[in-house]
């Protein structure tokens, strides 16, 4: 989702600046591919397993475990290594808040205001060194379409309607995202201007069980799958790209008010996000499935003074609720040995990254997936189908299932066995 990476449905001209002097990670998965377990393991660098979550409520084990694992994250590690950290925007972590991990909040808006706060806090004079984060809400608010569109129907539940009564502000920004451009008729709209369905927009051939269950667990995802119009599904397209867009305007007003601060060139910027969406693939919206679409994110890493050697890595496989941290800690000089992760470093400054892991592992509310260079085994917790393996060469958008081609027999083992060795230590 954005325009670096010839997407040319929407224009991203502040990450398109980053990556253009910073290292792109096209490799990069989330820990998991919903909000509150994955941002747990940005600001810990633990997969969310090791508090024992997987969706978006712990429980009480959970909770206490989350709270052991905080007094090792990111702000505290960032203390001691001299530096006064800062946390601004969308907080969203399970049985904590940011203080927990060590920052100090700097805004609690999740929005434009905050980038203006965080602008505001860059012009200003500082005797100590500062991290900073800016954690802003959007694109998210994509997630109220099917929502909104199921209220009133079979499918509607009392969780939906009180998403809706609380989502004013929410609605609002859904709103001003789903308008067509001024002047253009409808017809004029859809053929030239609206995002097409994608190549695998259908469900793929053999599709767990466990998908289906979670739609329907949810009523509006499985509102979307079955009664969203061509038409529909592609409005969906439309405005996920104009709320990039929109979270990007609110990137600029930070980036733009570094640079007149004058700190820009001592600075390391380090740009990602929690989750994807599938945004109509596989007639799927919001995120939880370990398809590709919800669960590759970007990642950037634009050191100060930009990259010796600014590009793609497309080689490397990698996770950023693990390696976030240890980057983090590279940077700045603080305590990284107990991490799981790497510091991608080495790699964005065009150093060699000796024994750099072959395959890379994901959780999710429905499965468990370890991903190579090539395949995808994911295993699903229940139901029919629970064995998938994708093959991203013959079959890049993940429509069918591998894991029954006898030629791939060795293949299906050999990733079996990735997963039961990946799990984490504790």
């Amino acid at each position: 989702m954005m325009s670096c990476t010839g997407n040319r449905w929407l224009r991203t001209p502040n990450m398109d600046a980053l990556a253009a002097e910073g290292m792109r990670f096209e490799r990069a998965y989330a820990a998991n591919p919903v909000c509150v377990p994955s941002r747990f393991s940005l600001m810990t660098g633990r997969y969310p397993s090791a508090m024992g979550l997987q969706g978006n409520v712990p429980d009480e084990q959970g909770a206490a475990a989350a709270q052991r694992l905080y007094r090792e994250g990111m702000g505290w590690r960032l203390r001691e290594a001299g530096y006064d950290p800062l946390y601004a925007g969308k907080q969203h972590l399970p049985a904590g808040c940011a203080e927990d991990v060590g920052f100090r909040v700097l805004s609690a808006d999740e929005r434009e205001p905050m980038a203006h706060d965080c602008a505001r806090f860059l012009g200003e004079d500082h005797d100590a060194p500062f991290a900073l984060v800016a954690s802003f809400i959007n694109p998210h608010d994509i997630c109220y379409m099917a929502i909104r569109d199921a209220i009133g129907t079979a499918y509607e539940t009392a969780s939906m309607r009180d998403l809706i009564g609380r989502g004013e502000q929410e609605i609002a920004a859904l709103d001003a995202a789903l308008r067509l451009p001024d002047g253009v008729t409808e017809e004029a709209f859809f053929e030239n201007w609206c995002p097409p369905l994608p190549a695998n927009h259908e469900p793929q051939e053999d599709e767990p069980e466990a998908i289906v269950a979670r739609l329907r667990k949810s009523g509006f995802q499985l509102y979307a799958r079955e009664r969203y119009t061509e038409e529909r599904w592609r409005m969906h397209r439309w405005a996920y790209a104009r709320l990039t867009e929109q979270v990007d305007r609110e990137i600029g007003i930070v980036l733009e008010a570094l640079r007149e601060s004058g700190r820009d060139r001592e600075t390391v910027i380090l740009f990602t996000s929690d989750h994807g969406d599938h945004d109509s693939s596989h007639r799927l919206e919001h995120k939880t499935m370990p398809y590709e679409e919800a669960t590759r994110i970007p990642l950037i890493v634009r050191p100060a003074g930009g990259a010796r050697s600014a590009g793609v890595d497309s080689a490397h496989l990698v996770c950023n609720g693990i390696d976030l941290l240890p980057t983090v800690c590279d940077y700045a000089g603080g305590r990284a040995a107990d991490l799981e992760g790497r510091s991608l470093r080495p790699l964005v400054e065009g150093e060699s990254a000796p024994d750099w892991r072959a395959s890379v592992r994901v959780e999710s509310e429905v499965a468990e997936t370890v991903i190579t260079e090539r395949y995808q085994y994911s295993l699903f917790d229940s139901g029919g189908h629970r064995e998938q393996l994708y093959d991203r060469v013959r079959d890049p958008g993940q429509t069918r299932n591998w894991a029954g081609d006898p030629g791939l027999a060795d293949v299906l083992e050999e990733h079996r066995c990735l997963l039961a060795e990946s799990a984490p230590k504790g």
